[in-house]
């Protein structure tokens, strides 16, 4: 067969019709092209104006936060307990500054060094990393006097750019140490006391301040206001914390103990007039611990150390440590006999020094016994026996109920971060060992806030008020927004058990193991605690004394703990109830508690009789001051004679100091 010859493809070509087509689909593409140019030349000639401004109007070009104002914290008398005052951010602009081939930077360094002790290098450090940037922040809470300075210096000459101020707050406390268990401090990212619990209502909102192009061009600013917080006035009464203060320090140093802490209160309300856990520290520099620890013993701290003393310095004993309270909870089973009709005012008991419980004896503080006493004696002698005899009487089930009913074992709710809830025996859990040593205040565990509270239910006619620091809160323009008022919880015990316990109360500070804490010319009630600590036989103990005036209608408890005092022989709650005594006799006229009526009247008695001596010796003072030459008689022969004004007896309205050995304050606040 032959060679296969190669098919020729033909070739196609386009015809008439299609050309026409392509030629049309042209002309149409090139006169939309055409119509866009002529469009967009249009849009730019005849409302382009328009456009511009609208994306302009739309751009944002400058904003800036408005730090808010902290609320302040007061006492119930508006003394400032805390506030934040104006300083200043120091900004600096290195774009501004590097401007104009750098002619800004010498001069506005030279200001800076001289205002703000400033390192050159850091500042040039800074021009170079962030040449940039307008927005560097270089300083925090700079005092407005050194703001003021720089300012000066820039308005003297031009050259000074590129640093500008942002306006801030820095918290200060005018105050220092004074209530800081109460008040607490909001620094650095911490905060304690009220300035932990109302950081809602302290805390404000910052403003803005921003600027944009408006639909003419020009430049608008808008500043949207920060709010403030809201200020919180405080129940705490600044004058009776200074009192407090002061004898809580006088005692440490004279005596001394792990923990030293007062708590005032008012039992008709709840409301805390004053708070101490004896370790004073400067609300304005939280984390300085030399006033407690020297500067050697801090110089061998390790940092982990030096952080566990300042959570301990920071801690506030009253609201969140724990303990036994001892015979301080005596008064709560006396209650709890006499509300569940066990025991009655005559009732008596048989104390031989201790009573066998189970499969151990435990005794009585007095070994050879009381012998036979009454219900009140069984407080005024604090005896072991008889409360344990009323506890069996009761049983493990009501004791329970009564101690729960009480809030021990709960938080009582007071106004303060961290409180605690102690610890106490589940019902099924209370053996006859355990129900024994319950009776008096051993064997659980107890904060001193639960124990103020609890027991200022029994004397107050037997009305449980929350507790609490605050009074009420204030808006930034000082209206009032809301009132604390009074929180009653529940109804403890009846009106005729609590006139008893207040009796029987006011008999052991008179003639019982109180008589320390007696004050001339008033009613006082009260009770002493000694608790040994654990390890038993450690000779560690808590010694307390909780009291309260007038001894018929209580105004102000004060209770007292020393936690291990600084002698060889601890178990004496006189220690205690001596200090009880010195706050107590400044504390009660302070507050105006009246004296029984035999002190005012003797009191009137003594007045009298002074004012006569008085009298007497100005008489006689005159007498020898009468000239005996004719020269000194008037024509009628009388006498003259220039009296002062103090002899007169005009005397200046002052107010006498007190004298304050922890703030150096050489008065009361006013």
């Amino acid at each position: 067969m032959g060679e296969r010859q190669p098919v020729k493809k033909k070739k196609k070509k386009f015809g008439l019709f299609m050309q026409q087509n392509l030629l049309a689909v042209f002309l149409i593409v090139l006169l939309a092209f055409v119509g866009l140019i002529v469009r967009l030349v249009y849009l730019n000639y005849s409302v382009g104006d328009k456009y511009e401004k609208r994306v302009l109007s739309q751009q944002t070009y400058m904003s800036n936060a408005i730090a808010f104002k902290r609320g302040s914290i007061l006492d119930r008398n508006g003394t400032v307990l805390a506030e934040s005052i104006r300083v200043y951010n120091l900004i600096l602009d290195p774009l501004k500054m590097q401007s104009q081939n750098g002619e800004y930077v010498e001069p506005t360094l030279k200001a800076l060094m001289k205002c703000f002790e400033v390192k050159e290098e850091e500042v040039r450090t800074i021009l170079k990393e962030k040449a940039k940037s307008q927005y560097v922040v270089f300083q925090k809470l700079i005092e407005a006097e050194k703001v003021e300075a720089f300012k000066a210096i820039q308005e003297n000459d031009k050259n000074v750019q590129g640093v500008w101020f942002e306006d801030a707050y820095k918290r200060v406390y005018p105050l220092k140490s004074l209530a800081c268990d109460v008040v607490g401090f909001n620094t650095g990212g911490t905060s304690t006391g009220i300035e932990s619990y109302y950081n809602d209502e302290l805390t404000g909102e910052d403003g803005r301040e921003y600027g944009y192009f408006d639909s003419d061009l020009n430049l608008e600013r808008v500043v949207k206001e920060a709010t403030n917080g809201n200020t919180v006035v405080s129940a705490i009464d600044a004058n009776i914390q200074q009192i407090v203060e002061k004898h809580v320090a006088k005692f440490n140093k004279e005596t001394g103990s792990k923990n030293t802490a007062v708590l005032v209160m008012d039992p008709r309300n709840g409301e805390v007039l004053a708070m101490t856990s004896g370790k004073q520290y400067d609300l304005n520099q939280p984390q300085d611990l030399s006033g407690i620890y020297s500067k050697k013993k801090l110089a061998k701290m390790t940092e982990e150390q030096k952080l566990e003393a300042l959570n301990n310095m920071w801690r506030n004993f009253i609201v969140s440590d724990t303990f036994e309270p001892g015979s301080t909870f005596k008064p709560v089973t006396v209650a709890a006999g006499l509300e569940e009709a066990f025991v009655k005012e005559k009732t008596t008991f048989y104390c031989g020094g201790s009573k066998r419980v189970a499969d151990r004896n435990i005794h009585c503080a007095v070994r050879a016994g009381h012998g036979t006493i009454t219900l009140s004696q069984a407080l005024m002698y604090s005896c072991n026996v008889a409360l344990m005899e009323i506890a069996e009487k009761l049983g493990p089930s009501r004791m329970y109920h009564f101690q729960t009913n009480l809030m021990f074992g709960s938080r009582t709710g007071i106004d303060l971060p961290a409180e605690a809830t102690g610890i106490i025996f589940q019902k099924d859990k209370i053996g006859p060992t355990e129900l024994a040593t319950l009776s008096f205040g051993q064997g659980f565990n107890t904060s001193m806030i639960q124990i103020a509270s609890a027991f200022s239910s029994l004397i107050n006619g037997g009305n449980y008020f929350e507790p609490h620091v605050l009074k009420e809160t204030r808006s930034d323009s000082g209206a009032t927004i809301r009132k604390k008022g009074t929180n009653l919880i529940k109804k403890s015990v009846s009106d005729t058990t609590s006139g008893l316990i207040r009796k029987f109360l006011h008999e052991t500070v008179e003639d019982g193991t109180a008589t320390a804490a007696k004050i001339d010319g008033y009613t006082i009630g009260g009770k002493t605690g000694t608790a040994e600590k654990y390890p038993r036989g450690s000779k560690k103990y808590l010694v307390s004394f909780i009291g309260f005036a007038p001894a018929d209608n209580p105004e102000a408890v004060i209770y007292c703990v020393v936690d291990e005092p600084d002698v060889a022989d601890q178990a004496h709650s006189t220690f205690a109830s001596q200090l009880f005594h010195d706050i107590a006799q400044e504390v009660y006229p302070f507050l105006g508690i009246s004296k029984t009526p035999e002190a005012l009247k003797q009191e009137e008695k003594e007045q009298a009789e002074k004012e006569k001596e008085e009298k007497k010796k100005k008489q006689e003072k005159s007498e020898a001051k009468k000239p005996e030459a004719e020269d000194g008689k008037t024509p009628s022969g009388t006498v003259l004679e220039s009296v002062g004004d103090e002899e007169a007896g005009v005397q200046d309205d002052v107010d006498l100091p007190i004298a304050d050995e922890t703030t150096g304050a050489s008065d009361l606040i006013r």
